[in-house]
């Protein structure tokens, strides 16, 4: 499975960031992509009042681009995130689209980034969004994958629920900013990829220095060993990787963890 991340930059001009993203599809199918996947609210600025600005309804236009493009590059496409609406409420929402444009999945982010970092960065996603509610899991001809969106992957127990669930892979449109992200970015998609000994794929915006939001960027697609097979820097960039199901099959053999766990002293069990 060939899987391409799309690092793009966003700016407050919502039918350009289309259009640029739809450019870049179409570049990584070109490739030889099987599936692509896009950032965290590729569609808008990383802020509060982007997110209500450019929210938009079931069907809304840059679901259609995705469907869209999807179709007309034969790829699996996972849409980074945008500010999805519905009943009066908002959400950050990753839609998944099948080779013929089809939505194949859904994902609201369900751990919202609230953090107040001491000397770092203050940011209330609940000041806007509703949380998800579901762990997200997809299937494809390649296996079942998974799917959560940037602060979800600090959770330990989401990435354990979707390899449990038949996940060999998990997807994670992101946005780590220049606190966390030196901190954190690569040693989270490293420790989630060897505790569910799943491949981990972390899809960032590129660096703006100037924006509203710094993102830390430095896409990533960790192996289930905890190897790094790709990373980028901070400027727009598409990375590559093969992944391939038997592989983390095998570590698991070689490492039983799973099969290992004493379900007898303790349980994870999605509600």
């Amino acid at each position: 499975m060939k899987t391409a991340l799309i690092q793009l930059a966003a700016t407050d001009d919502k039918a350009a960031n289309l259009a640029h993203a739809r450019e870049m599809i179409a570049k990584a199918a070109a490739a030889g992509a099987d599936i692509v996947c896009l950032p965290e609210m590729f569609c808008c600025e990383y802020k509060n009042s982007s997110f209500v600005a450019h929210q938009e309804p079931h069907g809304g236009p840059a679901q259609a681009m995705l469907s869209e493009a999807a179709r007309e590059n034969g790829v699996w496409l996972i849409g980074g995130s945008i500010p999805e609406s519905e009943g009066g409420r908002l959400y950050n929402t990753a839609f998944v689209y099948d080779r013929d444009g089809r939505e194949a999945a859904k994902c609201r982010k369900s751990h919202l980034f609230d953090i107040n970092v001491r000397g770092g960065q203050y940011f209330r996603e609940s000041d806007t969004f509703t949380p998800g509610d579901r762990v997200c899991t997809f299937d494809t001809e390649f296996g079942r994958l998974g799917l959560c969106i940037c602060f979800d992957m600090r959770f330990p127990e989401l990435a354990r629920l979707m390899a449990l669930g038949g996940a060999w892979a998990v997807f994670c449109p992101a946005s780590f900013n220049m606190t966390t992200g030196p901190a954190h970015w690569e040693i989270m998609f490293r420790s989630r990829a060897v505790e569910s000994q799943v491949y981990t794929l972390g899809c960032a915006p590129a660096r703006d220095e100037h924006g509203s939001y710094v993102s830390w960027a430095h896409s990533i697609i960790v192996h289930p060993w905890g190897n790094v097979l790709a990373q980028a820097e901070a400027d727009e960039a598409i990375i590559y990787a093969d992944l391939k199901r038997e592989e983390a099959e095998a570590v698991r053999e070689q490492l039983p963890l799973l099969s290992a766990r004493r379900t007898d002293m303790y349980t994870l069990a999605e509600r």
